[in-house]
């Protein structure tokens, strides 16, 4: 196997935590045999997505009310027309139900880009293809640098609702995972022949022009103001963001109040997350919001910030949100919460195997193979190249 190593030296990640991921790469080039499974996977899914895209957001149907199509614009997922109007204006809200609507605007078009440049990043980083890269880096290319094909960056129109607004601070939750996924990716890339100069120095200007949105729009100020999960995700926005295009004291200003303004509003004393409780998909939100935390409290590593180990006044921690969630991951304890739509136990396996690590803690091994998946997919996720087994948890069974 021809593998170029990503240097996370010069180009740190900021999500991910670079050791892991080097562990695995470090694995995979032994021949390890238990991580086979999810590198066989994983070249399916990069093979795949060489035949994806390029992706545009210029392409929709839907017009902005700007008039620009370089304009992201989306629907808020639950709202419905009235049934009480002729029009079906205003519309109406019916939590955790997503109506269908919402696909003929952009943000399925967003994350089909970020699934594929993920996945083909972290295609040529375990097996070294450069035919993954070289795609990765034209889809890039096509959504965010060329003139004719880009996404402007903003989310002015983000999560708007008939009848009752254009778009909200809101709407920047569907860009959290270019926090989370996308950039990790374009910094693996950078060690790529077929990245050159202007595409990561236009890269890294086209998300510094969306920091500053995010941090001057009436949106973006809207969205810090939030307490539940997208006060996390705009938090986790902020600070990728800020790592990625050098300004370092901006992601120390949001890491640094995390803890109290975040951990110590969200989390109780014994874990639980009422706002995301509050939710007719409540496994899922307090799931996607202790995900955040796990993220937020690796990008805070990077700047020496511990948030592991915060503990609020009150109690509250990510770690007790942990603690809490587990029994229902592992299915030792029957979910007491509404959960209109099924879950995906596999969202807990990176989660745990993050905890595991930054814990020094075996029982959070033992708990990603406690939970109720088949075998066949816990073997190929993607967390067993990326974050692999916890050494310990061997020893302690």
């Amino acid at each position: 196997m021809n593998m170029k190593p990503v240097s996370l030296t010069e180009n740190p990640l900021i999500v991910r935590d670079p050791e892991c991921l080097a562990l695995g790469r470090r694995r995979v080039q032994a021949g390890d045999r238990v991580l086979r499974p999810a590198l066989i996977k994983l070249r399916a899914d990069a093979d795949a997505a060489r035949h994806e895209g390029p992706f545009t957001i210029v392409d929709k149907d839907v017009v902005p009310p700007s008039g620009d199509k370089h304009d992201y614009i989306s629907r808020g997922p639950y709202w419905w027309p009235n049934p009480d109007t002729e029009d079906g204006l205003p519309y109406v809200r019916r939590d955790g139900e997503v109506n269908p609507e919402r696909d003929a605007f952009d943000r399925p078009t967003l994350q089909a880009m970020i699934d594929a440049v993920e996945t083909l990043a972290l295609g040529w980083a375990f097996t070294g293809e450069q035919a993954y890269a070289e795609r990765a880096v034209l889809l890039l290319r096509t959504f965010f640098l060329d003139e004719a094909t880009r996404m402007n960056p903003n989310l002015t129109f983000g999560q708007g609702i008939p009848g009752r607004c254009e778009g909200r601070g809101i709407g920047i939750i569907e860009t959290r995972t270019l926090a989370s996924r996308l950039v990790d990716a374009v910094i693996m890339l950078r060690a790529a022949p077929a990245c050159e100069e202007e595409d990561w120095t236009g890269l890294r200007s086209w998300f510094e022009d969306y920091l500053d949105w995010l941090l001057e729009s009436d949106h973006g100020q809207d969205e810090a103001q939030k307490e539940n999960n997208h006060g996390t995700a705009y938090d986790l926005q902020v600070a990728v963001f800020s790592i990625f295009v050098g300004r370092e004291g901006a992601a120390r200003d949001v890491l640094s109040a995390v803890g109290d303004r975040r951990i110590a509003s969200q989390v109780e004393p014994d874990g639980a997350q009422p706002y995301e409780l509050a939710r007719t998909k409540a496994l899922s939100y307090a799931t996607m919001n202790l995900n955040l935390y796990v993220q937020l409290a690796s990008v805070a590593d990077k700047v020496e910030i511990d948030l592991w180990h915060y503990t609020a006044p009150n109690g509250g921690s990510i770690r007790a949100a942990l603690d809490w969630l587990v029994p229902y991951w592992t299915q030792s304890e029957p979910w007491p919460y509404q959960q209109i739509v099924p879950f995906s136990y596999a969202r807990a396996i990176p989660i745990l195997r993050r905890a595991a690590w930054a814990y020094q803690a075996p029982a959070y091994e033992e708990a990603v193979a406690q939970l109720p998946l088949p075998p066949r997919v816990l073997a190929e996720a993607r967390a067993q190249l990326t974050c692999p087994r916890y050494p310990q948890a061997d020893r302690s069974s």
